[in-house]
């Protein structure tokens, strides 16, 4: 049964990657030709992409899902609501410090870290802090019963108030904080968390049990852009180097086992501290029997080397095919070809990212199939589509991020007043979890190789032009699905008037 369902998930991860791996041939083969040395790469982190994806996915249901919902439901028992808000600062903690996709941020911006000697920990941290605290907001929003889209309409309008005091240079890095940080490691876990602590709720839990996400998310761009306050951040450069492609099949055997080594320690520092968490839980609770405790172990294990797969391959074998796909795009026509490409890639890289799986797979289940994983993907697909042809755009044409992030949430916060308040939720969680490891590892490398080629090799209009694509993948979601939902609330209307018409009609049939 166990081996049948895995079997699922990697069939699944093929139909999710294939379609990216198939555009990038096709760019490969026609205006952004590749060396032999990084095509092999890709070709080699295809592979890795498919087996983590699905070992991944089934280790998330089989490990994180289980316990998110179980500390969730089991914390809000206890009524005590001091003890609900602790978990949940400690846990936004521990599932944030060590995401991967994190890490990766923090590289991008040695200018807070040349000011401290915590060097990048202080970023690390600073958004480790801010999702602990707004992951506190979020369960302390469910058990009080405050309305999802008056916090997020008060937490965006602070976090504009706050970039007004900030340097225009880090602004994509702050709103780009809150995609990066609701990576495969954060999500599954916050998810559930939010499913378990909902699941106490008679009659109003499904509409509590997705907003977690989105509130962890908003907490650390507040958090950066006070960083960036206090230390008088200002004139960001990025530091661009050149990604050699290896000449020979054995640099490339030698390229995977370093990435291999390097992601396999970033992922058991990453599970470890939930693992700990997870077995104080049960030390204290005595939750699960024994056959429960096996299984979760296992799913672990498949959530470890899923993710180092998975990681590996996009990190080794995509960011390169980015970087090069991007440089190649910007030296053709003036660059307008990017926007186009960057729409395709957009639609079918969605569909790429583990944690969209789980949160998917999470909304069809909490709605008994009514809200269907195939209508989330798809409009998560058109919202991405959107942000990756506005993120090309901004870098040809230059267009302050502010003049894009503005509006767009001014349009997604006033769409939660109409939107049914299931859908604020799982919208404005869709809007963490399209901005994950896929974006970091192949689209971001692609807005930094074409803006480097635009900008003629300046490097600190990277910082303000390629970086906000992520920001912008976390934007756009956050419209379309909550149009789903307005799209839903109307056929359910129209089905409901029908229904009673046709109940009327019998009714006077019967009188007659």
């Amino acid at each position: 049964m166990k081996n049948l369902a895995l079997r699922e998930k990697i069939v699944e991860s093929l139909t999710s990657i294939l379609p990216i791996a198939v555009i990038i041939i096709a760019l490969a083969l026609t205006v952004a030709p590749l060396d032999a040395g990084n095509f092999v790469l890709f070709s080699v982190g295809v592979v890795l992409l498919i087996l983590g994806m699905g070992l991944f996915t089934q280790g998330a249901d089989m490990s994180m899902l289980v316990i998110g919902e179980k500390i969730g439901s089991s914390v809000t028992k206890t009524r005590k609501v001091w003890l609900i808000a602790l978990v949940a600062f400690v846990i936004g903690i521990v599932v944030t410090v060590a995401e991967p996709d994190l890490q990766i941020l923090a590289e991008q911006v040695p200018a807070i870290a040349e000011k401290t000697p915590l060097g990048n920990y202080l970023l690390i941290l600073t958004v480790a802090a801010g999702v602990g605290i707004f992951l506190m907001i979020a369960m302390l929003r469910i058990v009080l019963h405050i309305r999802l889209s008056y916090l997020l309409v008060g937490f965006y309008a602070a976090a504009f108030l706050l970039s007004i005091f900030v340097s225009p240079s880090f602004w994509a890095v702050s709103f780009d904080a809150g995609g990066v940080t609701t990576g495969p490691m954060t999500v599954p876990f916050i998810i559930s968390l939010g499913v378990g602590v909902a699941s106490l709720r008679a009659g109003e839990g499904q509409d509590d049990s997705f907003g977690l996400v989105s509130l962890a998310s908003v907490g650390p761009i507040i958090a950066v852009l006070i960083l960036g306050i206090i230390f008088q951040v200002n004139g960001l450069d990025y530091p661009y180097t050149a990604i050699g492609a290896p000449e020979t099949t054995r640099g490339v055997l030698f390229a995977y086992m370093e990435g291999f080594v390097d992601y396999a320690k970033e992922v058991a520092i990453a599970i470890s501290p939930v693992l700990l968490f997870f077995l104080l839980f049960q030390i204290v609770t005595r939750s699960f029997h024994k056959r429960s405790l096996v299984r979760i172990i296992m799913g672990f294990l498949y959530t470890f080397a899923g993710l180092v797969l998975f990681l590996t391959g996009a990190n080794v074998g995509f960011m390169p095919i980015g970087r090069s796909i991007g440089e190649e795009l910007a030296g053709l026509w003036g660059g307008w070809p990017l926007i186009p490409v960057g729409m395709l890639i957009g639609y079918f890289i969605v569909a790429a990212e583990p944690a969209v799986h789980v949160l998917n797979k999470q909304v069809e289940r909490m709605s008994a199939g009514a809200i269907s994983a195939s209508a989330m993907k798809k409009a998560l697909c058109i919202g991405v589509c959107i942000s990756l042809g506005l993120a090309m755009t901004r870098i040809l044409t230059g267009i302050d991020i502010m003049w894009i992030l503005i509006p767009g949430y001014a349009l997604a916060l006033l769409l939660t007043f109409f939107t049914p308040p299931v859908f604020t939720g799982i919208a404005f969680d869709s809007g963490g979890v399209a901005s994950g490891a896929m974006v970091s590892s192949f689209v971001l490398p692609l807005a930094i190789g074409a803006c480097y080629t635009l900008s003629g090799g300046d490097t600190s209009l990277i910082m303000t032009q390629a970086f906000g694509c992520v920001a912008f993948v976390a934007l756009t979601p956050l419209i379309s699905i909550q149009i789903l939902g307005i799209g839903y609330r109307l056929k359910t209307r129209r089905i409901k008037h029908n229904f009673l018409t046709a109940e009327e009609k019998i009714l006077e049939y019967e009188v007659d």
